[in-house]
């Protein structure tokens, strides 16, 4: 089995979870592939096998069966970054906060790699969300797994956000932005902007204004099917639209179309673990002492 690890910066505390990973895979004879920044970043950790390391989709592709995440849940944002299309799936392993898709905690690194080494885990397939614009603003990372948002860029004012269901006009937005959230996403930003938790699998998007000037306008939850439109008024300066954590700039003359992607991306989950059981432990769901 060939194994790839990906992650960003890390603190020294959380130095010794790493180490126990990597020792954890060379006593299994796992190979090893470590992208390039990452492996920057592994200053403190002792490696006694050989790696190879990769810094493109191609060469994951190409050297990779499984990629592992470590780090939070941007860090797994970025991971399918690399993961794209090509069917690779991806195991999120905890050493940020929440962890909502990031969901093996640093204490249970030995029993998920056992498990994942005996193929006893499942594959959880999450829809993604694709943007579509004139002058292809993200290249050939026009995708999010949580939500496209579009942002006011001036923090002092609202901005005015035309939105279209089907081509049909829904609402002009007065707000401080718009989000359309995946199911995977309806925990993150859209739910902070008081949107629902909407369960994966369920073939829906929602749309979450966020600050909106009018107390009547509430989130909506659509098809996936659907091809939403947004439109920032004419009359507003520069806003920002943003894939997960990677942002752009965009001008009040630019037609933003976002649909479902045309493939999904592939989350390792083991026994015991669901999306309910998730949301109710991060949530602290069935806590109350009357319980």
């Amino acid at each position: 089995m060939r194994i790839a690890l990906f992650g960003t910066q890390f603190n020294s505390a959380k130095a010794k979870y790493v180490q126990h990973l990597v020792n954890k895979l060379e006593q299994e004879n796992i190979k090893l592939i470590i992208e390039n920044q990452f492996y920057d970043n592994l200053v403190d950790i002792n490696f006694k096998r050989e790696f190879e390391t990769f810094e493109t989709p191609q060469e994951l592709k190409e050297k990779a069966d499984i990629l592992l995440s470590i780090g939070g849940d941007g860090t797994l944002l970025g991971a399918i970054t690399f993961v794209r299309d090509s069917d690779i799936p991806i195991l999120g392993i905890n050493t940020g906060t929440l962890g909502f898709i990031s969901s093996v905690s640093t204490d249970q690194i030995e029993y998920a790699i056992n498990h994942l080494l005996k193929g006893e885990y499942n594959i959880k397939q999450r829809t993604l969300l694709q943007l579509e614009s004139e002058n292809n603003l993200f290249g050939d990372t026009n995708f999010a797994l949580n939500e496209v948002t579009v942002l006011k860029k001036d923090t002092s004012s609202m901005i005015r956000v035309h939105a279209y269901l089907d081509d049909e006009f829904i609402n002009t937005y007065w707000a401080d932005g718009l989000i359309i959230s995946s199911p995977t996403g309806s925990t993150g930003y859209s739910l902070s902007c008081g949107g629902p938790i909407v369960l994966p699998g369920t073939n829906n998007f929602i749309i979450t204004p966020i600050a909106p000037h009018n107390l009547n306008v509430r989130p909506i939850i659509v098809s996936d099917e659907s091809k939403i439109t947004l439109k920032v008024s004419e009359r507003d300066e520069l806003a920002l639209v943003a894939l997960d954590s990677r942002s752009r700039a965009i001008g009040p003359e630019l037609e933003l179309c976002i649909r479902k992607a045309d493939y999904k991306v592939k989350l390792i989950q083991f026994e015991k673990q669901s999306f309910i059981s998730t949301i109710r432990e991060k949530l602290m769901w069935g806590k109350d002492k009357r319980n």
